[in-house]
């Protein structure tokens, strides 16, 4: 028990110690009040987005559509963050980022909210379900840049790496139950009702982000205008090739493992599983992966940060080798959690290595283009995902993602900078508002860094 050396009267000769209660337990000096509201707000929609990712395939498919028509609904909520991710990006560095937050969930809540009033009243069609998952779509592109450069804006440099590994734990944590519940509630009470549960989930997160404080954020100076903006983001992410370089590794391999999650495992589900239970149970188990990723990533600080983080990628073609093999479901699990654990490595190692090398007030562009080119290719892949299976085989389109994602991280290894980023211990110095690089060290090479 603590004890507390107190003075009574003034007179220190009758001091004495006097027992106390044990303090109740605070929040770490990393996490702040943003972190923690940014946190609470994305777990609440990742309960509700992952198991609304299994009911809409599964609307479509009980709507009558097969495994092409999930495709098409799958890229035409991918479609949009194409075309307006970038344009997303340069607001959320202009306005205030939570503005753009509670807009882009007020958006996604009223999209979602129609699609489960469409599929629960009975027949949906195909373009109606495709044009409110294209208005998520949208809504996603405008919030995503945002939230991540909020994200980053509320931890400083030398706790960033345990933050952000704590922020995915709690969010893939969401995924887990989200997944697991979603699977379940759409087998038993249909689609709708969990459609319905993500509306609410985003309307809850918008009342949570409206809260964020964005006043030790500093005023942005007058640009140019929009284009003046992107064109200087470009900048930023082309001057910088383990950037780009890592981007394009995964413009391909989201886009096979999109249309192997979002097309072919409901499919292999539904013929060899047992249909949407078994296939949210795997898509759990990554979960819970990710969550031992995570918690892993607290401890563990490589000091090669994308040279780590790149190597667990090559798991990532675990889970397309497995649903090719039609695995059972206990292999497909065990496959789907050593991948979460491997690719959490990467997402902490990237996200700190954003953090580290990218000025504040450029996050948001630059989170623009890293997303822009992780889901350009994404609806391509997904609306081919049918025909290719109808031309090639399921099995042999499944072993072509597993081998494409091998080849791609094989090939980003090259890049000398991915090799040899090393982690600062030191925080980094922001630019001033003109611009420039985020701190003297960043104009060296970076193989001689930290």
């Amino acid at each position: 028990m603590r004890h507390t050396r107190i003075v009574i009267g003034g007179r220190d000769g009758d001091s004495r110690p006097v027992p106390t209660l044990p303090l109740l337990p605070s929040r770490p000096v990393w996490a702040t009040r943003n972190y923690t509201l940014l946190t609470t707000a994305t777990v609440v929609t990742g309960l509700g987005g992952n198991g609304a990712l299994i009911a809409a395939a599964f609307a479509v498919l009980e709507a009558g559509g097969d495994g092409g028509d999930v495709g098409l609904v799958a890229a035409a909520r991918t479609l949009p963050l194409v075309l307006f991710l970038l344009i997303g990006g340069a607001l959320a560095d202009r306005l205030p980022r939570h503005r753009v937050m509670v807009a882009a969930n007020t958006l996604n809540c009223l999209s979602q909210a129609a699609f489960a009033v469409l599929v629960l009243a009975g027949e949906p069609r195909l373009w109606q379900m495709m044009l409110l998952a294209g208005l998520g779509g949208t809504g996603q592109a405008f919030f995503s840049p945002a939230a991540e450069g909020m994200l980053m804006s509320s931890v400083d440099g030398e706790h960033a790496g345990r933050a952000f590994a704590v922020f995915r734990m709690a969010v893939h944590g969401a995924g887990l139950g989200g997944a697991a519940l979603g699977g379940a509630l759409v087998a038993a009470i249909g689609p709708g009702w969990v459609l319905a549960a993500d509306a609410a989930a985003f309307g809850c997160a918008a009342g949570l982000r409206g809260l964020l404080d964005v006043s030790h954020i500093p005023p942005r100076a007058p640009g140019d205008g929009l284009l003046a903006d992107l064109r200087d983001g470009w900048r930023e992410f082309s001057g910088r090739p383990w950037l780009w370089g890592i981007v394009v590794q995964f413009s391909v391999a989201n886009a096979v493992v999109g249309a192997a999650e979002a097309v072919y495992g409901p499919l292999v589900a539904r013929d060899h599983l047992g249909g949407a239970g078994p296939w949210g149970l795997a898509l759990a188990c990554f979960g819970v992966g990710t969550v031992g990723g995570a918690l892993l990533m607290t401890r563990w600080k490589p000091r090669r940060l994308l040279l780590a983080g790149t190597l667990c990628v090559f798991p990532l073609a675990l889970p397309s080798a497995a649903l090719a093999l039609t695995a059972p479901v206990g292999v497909l699990c065990a496959v789907m959690l050593v991948t979460g654990v491997s690719i959490e490595v990467f997402g902490v190692s990237w996200m700190t290595a954003l953090h580290q090398e990218v000025p504040e007030e450029k996050l948001s562009r630059i989170s623009a283009y890293d997303w822009f080119g992780s889901v350009a290719l994404v609806p391509a892949a997904t609306a081919l995902a049918g025909p290719s299976e109808t031309a090639f085989g399921r099995a042999e389109s499944l072993w072509g993602c597993a081998v494409l994602v091998v080849l791609v991280t094989a090939a980003v290894l090259a890049v000398p900078d991915v090799r040899n980023l090393r982690r600062r211990t030191a925080p980094v110095t922001r630019a001033a508002k003109g611009g420039g690089p985020a701190s003297a060290a960043a104009e060296r090479p970076l193989g001689e860094l930290g």
